[in-house]
């Protein structure tokens, strides 16, 4: 399934991805509804992934003006004490924005957003929390569709009917996920195998990894490094791959450079995708990929 998504997303600055034909949108940094206008009342869900600044000052503008009985729903990690004070501020400040839903999320929660269709959230260590403690998350969109069980796929028409017939629907039927996205949020690269499958990822790559980086310390930075995210993208299987949050200290020549010689040195033929810094992309997807595929 080919997505409209659109975003922003520079280290520090502002993040935030919307994917437009399911109303949702990864992370609320500033810059939401300039660059979106009308089609920002299109989200419905906003999942945020920790409470740093340049992941939510934006959720201001954007429920000034969209909120309405029910809507937007604004999730975040359970034990982000940033958000608790954010509704009541923002509750006195507009008061029209009081049909606004704000919904702490745990670990491997699911929301439907529609009976095929859930968002999960997946907990990451970008913040450090013990365990059992939800403060840093990414996200999966997942797809879920009946299909035929294997058993019954090889019986006839009047064979599966009768089936129907003797134990109902569905007992003849399955569910098949699809990861339709997944968004890492900022975090450090970890437990990789959990994007496998995903028709497209989202990852950050804060860091190139050059000698301007050698005193830099990835993890104590709980940020990724391009080349370790080139490196686990090799080992498993992805559709599409969008690389963001690149450290405005770099060129966008010296992201595309190096973008291309991880993608050569690591052998990856799915395409790759870039946010620069200070750019806003829309409809990303449809955008020239990095590596030619």
């Amino acid at each position: 399934m080919q997505l409209n998504l659109s975003g922003y997303s520079t280290a520090m600055f502002s993040t935030w991805y919307f994917v437009e034909e399911l109303g949702i949108l990864f992370d609320a940094g500033d810059g939401i509804v300039s660059s979106l206008m009308q089609k920002s009342r299109k989200i419905n869900h906003v999942f945020i992934s920790h409470a740093d600044r340049d992941h939510l000052t934006g959720l201001f503008q954007f429920n000034q003006l969209n909120a309405r009985a029910g809507f937007p729903v604004l999730h975040y990690p359970k034990d982000c004490g940033s958000f608790p004070p954010l509704e009541n501020f923002t509750k006195q400040f507009d008061a029209h924005v009081a049909g606004t839903v704000w919904k702490k999320l745990e670990d491997k929660e699911k929301i439907y957003l529609r009976e095929d269709l859930y968002v999960q959230a997946i907990r990451n260590n970008h913040v450090a929390a013990e365990k059992g403690i939800h403060k840093s998350f990414g996200y999966k969109v997942v797809s879920v569709k009946k299909k035929l069980k294997p058993e019954y796929s090889v019986l006839s028409p009047a064979q599966i009917k009768e089936v129907i017939v003797n134990k109902g629907k569905e007992a003849t039927l399955m569910d098949v996920e699809t990861i339709l996205l997944a968004y890492s949020g900022d975090t450090p690269v970890e437990n990789f195998e959990q994007w496998n499958g995903a028709e497209t990822l989202i990852h950050e790559a804060t860091f190139l990894g050059g000698p301007e980086d050698a005193n830099i310390k990835t993890h104590g930075n709980k940020h990724s490094q391009l080349n370790d995210v080139i490196k686990a993208v090799s080992q498993i299987e992805l559709g599409k791959l969008v690389l963001g949050h690149f450290s405005s200290r770099y060129s966008h020549q010296q992201i595309d450079e190096a973008i291309k010689k991880a993608c050569e040195e690591y052998a990856i033929k799915i395409p790759v995708y870039r946010v620069l810094p200070g750019e806003t992309v829309k409809n990303i997807l449809t955008t020239n990929s990095l590596n030619g595929f």
